[in-house]
């Protein structure tokens, strides 16, 4: 099942939908072709945050690259696979910066990145009208697959995910609300980037259509440190739940200094993916003991070998890996390498032409590929575009002692959309 779509690729190519990468010894690919002189190696690249906060994340889909790499023996085509990292510190200017640098690389066939939806919507734009692909691992924003762009969209061809849309995981904090917690009101924290933004919109829109009360949307800045004030407005308007899917540290700051505001006392704080790492529970202390995070969660033989096979990668064998989404780039590095298998020539001369388009085109023809995380096919318009995940390897986990004190991690899963009171069967 795993190569199924590189049949549909060279079946779609075979029809004439997709025009042939040569002709006559000439590129004749729409987007243009890259090159692969017979003793150099496919060269692929990762825009990731590798400093700052949020590096934890960079490490944990690095991780998951290098693995999907070595599964091949770092060969492809017969070819040395070689990977050009970029940092984008999970910011919208770092990520425009990388996307720049990859851009001009012409060696570069296909992107893995960004780490964060801030740092996609600056290097979408590069990368598409540079007519290459990119594949994400941990972009989760909405707008990001969104072609509306009076809705908000923000989509560029050739960008795809293997992560999930958080219409899944905003829908999934409410429910768990709703239905676990038996909460009436909520309040979100958002931090301005347009992964926590679009999370506690999606997350207060379903809340409210479950007959909740939104009592407070209100938000921080990236490097506050003194959270007092909104939260002592947040205390006055009563709510049961406190959800912010804010990234580290603004999120240890903030449940911290809850657990210290009069009226929050009782209140259950709720976090998502954008803090889901060790880091939070210790930097955090006590006051993390309880509070719940929606995350991906991935599990079955593949992956449990994954794991092991992560592990002995490590030094001591022992670490797990950092944060949720080193599954999701394995996923994503495969479906790269594999559509680049499918579309590529070799000349007369031993040179391999891989035409961009058509490598578009081979990633937007996947379709129920058995990877990790799940069954994925991509979508296409009218609306999302190349949301691979299906939005089941979710689930909401709870904090305990063991993660504050012994560094613990993962946290115990105490929920899942099979156990919704709207779940099927």
């Amino acid at each position: 099942m795993k190569r199924l779509f590189l049949l549909l690729a060279v079946l779609t190519m075979l029809i004439g939908l997709s025009a042939p990468a040569l002709a006559d010894g000439h590129c004749m690919d729409a987007l243009g072709c890259v090159e692969v002189a017979p003793d150099d190696p496919i060269v692929i690249a990762s825009i990731l945050a590798m400093s700052g906060p949020a590096s934890f994340y960079g490490a944990d889909t690095l991780g998951g690259i290098e693995l999907a790499i070595m599964g091949r023996d770092g060969m492809l085509l017969g070819r040395d696979i070689e990977l050009v990292e970029e940092d984008s510190f999970c910011a919208a200017e770092g990520g425009q910066a990388a996307a720049q640098r990859v851009a001009a690389d012409e060696s570069i066939a296909g992107v893995i990145g960004t780490t964060c939806s801030g740092a996609a919507q600056g290097a979408m734009p590069i990368i598409s009208e540079a007519g290459m692909l990119m594949i994400s691992s941990s972009n989760t924003s909405p707008s990001l697959t969104n072609d509306d762009a009076d809705a908000g969209g923000t989509y560029y061809p050739g960008y795809f995910r293997t992560a999930h849309n958080d219409l899944f995981q905003g829908a999934m904090g409410a429910q768990f609300a709703v239905e676990v917690l038996k909460a009436g009101k909520v309040a979100t924290i958002h931090d301005g980037d347009p992964y926590t933004e679009g999370l506690a919109v999606v997350m207060a829109s379903v809340f409210d259509g479950l007959n909740g009360e939104v009592v407070f949307q209100g938000a921080v800045s990236k490097g506050d440190t003194d959270m007092s004030a909104i939260l002592t407005e947040i205390a006055a308007s009563g709510p049961d739940v406190v959800y912010l899917p804010v990234f580290v540290p603004e999120s240890e700051f903030l449940v911290s200094q809850a657990a210290n505001t009069p009226g929050l006392e009782d209140t259950v704080m709720m976090t998502a993916d954008g803090s889901f790492s060790a880091t939070f529970a210790q930097n955090t202390g006590e006051a993390a003991a309880g509070v719940y995070m929606t995350g991906p969660h991935v599990s079955g033989d593949a992956y449990d070998a994954f794991l092991a096979m992560w592990a002995e990668e490590q030094p001591g064998g022992t670490d797990a890996p950092p944060s949720g989404f080193h599954a999701h780039a394995y996923d994503g590095t495969n479906l790269l390498l594999d559509a680049i298998e499918a579309v590529a020539e070799e000349m007369d001369d031993g040179t391999l032409v891989i035409g961009r388009q058509a490598l578009r085109e081979a990633m937007q023809a996947v379709e129920n590929y058995d990877g990790l995380t799940g069954t994925l096919t991509c979508q296409e318009a009218p609306l999302y575009n190349g949301d691979c995940a299906t939005g089941t390897a979710l689930a909401v986990f709870e904090i305990t002692e063991a993660q504050v004190n012994e560094g613990a991690w993962p946290p115990p899963i105490v929920w899942d959309l099979s156990m919704s009171m709207g779940a099927s069967g």
